[in-house]
């Protein structure tokens, strides 16, 4: 089988900064086309990787060498622009949340099975193996019988102008950073979690939420606390507490590639640092969807539409 050939919808900083660097050095995947409203923006952003620049993203989804899209686009456009890809035919590799309702998400994943085409969404950290090795030590009893579970993401405040600011875009602290630990709420607690209670805050002069918290809890009563926001102090991690210790880890959502995981465990017989490899999970997302594209598979439809019907009673 060929390469996956991948046409990149819009220019944004994550798609230039990561995504596309990762698929050029990625064995089985050819970049063909980038799109933008502004060739010029396009023609920038193909330069590098000798790709072809298209003005319009209607045009790039009318290309017959394109198997697959990559859309990077502000939130409230994951669904318009998913969806027209998938009703051309194309596979589709979106960034997170795949929308911003869970009806829409829902939607998105029905258009692809009824397809054969893949669809995932774009959340990295669960490719990194250090998240299997925390399930790991739990299955083997490390901290006894789980109890609780509580995460954070946040981050400093961005410039007043960035488009995580705007409503009309689909911007704010949930739809960014609480995507992170509410899906991995989803991910270590399965299905079954219910909102208990939740609250999105502003900060003065901002339209959209910038900080909140949410308490989970699945039917065995093992809660969840995650903390998100986009005007705060850096904070990326994770801890789940046991009926014997604790598993923290840090640096979780976003490690860079060189970052070697140090996850900390309490348990019965004291405290001890477990050691992981490096490992690079932008590249590891991106084979992942070419793999699911050979397969034509909807990779991880479950966990998304979870994650979106519990952002969607966070919000209310």
């Amino acid at each position: 089988m060929g390469p996956v050939r991948i046409g990149v919808l819009g220019c944004a900083d994550i798609a230039r900064r990561r995504m596309l660097p990762a698929m050029a050095a990625a064995d089985g995947i050819e970049i063909t086309a980038v799109a933008a409203r502004d060739l010029a923006r396009a023609e920038e952003t193909a330069r590098p990787y000798g790709c072809r620049a298209v003005q319009g993203y209607e045009a790039l989804l009318a290309l017959p060498d394109v198997d697959a899209v990559y859309v990077p686009l502000p939130a409230s456009l994951h669904a318009q622009w998913a969806g027209a890809a998938l009703r051309a035919g194309k596979h589709v590799l979106a960034e997170k949340p795949l929308s911003c309702h869970r009806a829409q998400t829902a939607g998105l994943v029905e258009l692809a099975r009824a397809g054969g085409l893949a669809l995932m969404e774009n959340v990295m950290f669960v490719h990194h193996p250090q998240h299997a090795a925390v399930r790991e030590l739990v299955a083997d009893g490390a901290i006894g019988e789980l109890r609780s579970f509580r995460a954070e993401f946040t981050v400093p405040r961005m410039p007043d102008g960035d488009i995580r600011y705007r409503p009309e875009l689909g911007g704010g602290a949930l739809w960014d950073t609480g995507v992170y630990p509410v899906r991995a709420a989803v991910h270590f607690l399965g299905a079954g979690l219910r909102v208990v209670g939740a609250r999105l805050t502003a900060a003065d002069g901002i339209e959209v939420d910038t900080a909140g918290a949410a308490l989970l809890e699945t039917p065995e009563g093992v809660t969840a606390q995650l903390t998100f926001g986009l005007d705060h102090g850096y904070r990326s991690a994770y801890e789940l507490v046991g009926s014997k210790g604790r598993i923290s880890v840090d640096r979780a959502f976003t490690p860079p590639a060189d970052h070697r995981p140090v996850l900390r465990v309490e348990g019965p017989t004291g405290a001890r640092e477990v050691s992981l490899d490096a490992h690079d999970q932008v590249r590891a997302t991106v084979l992942a969807f070419a793999s699911a594209v050979r397969a034509r598979e909807v990779h991880a439809g479950q966990e998304s539409l979870l994650t979106a019907e519990l952002l969607d009673r966070i919000r209310i």
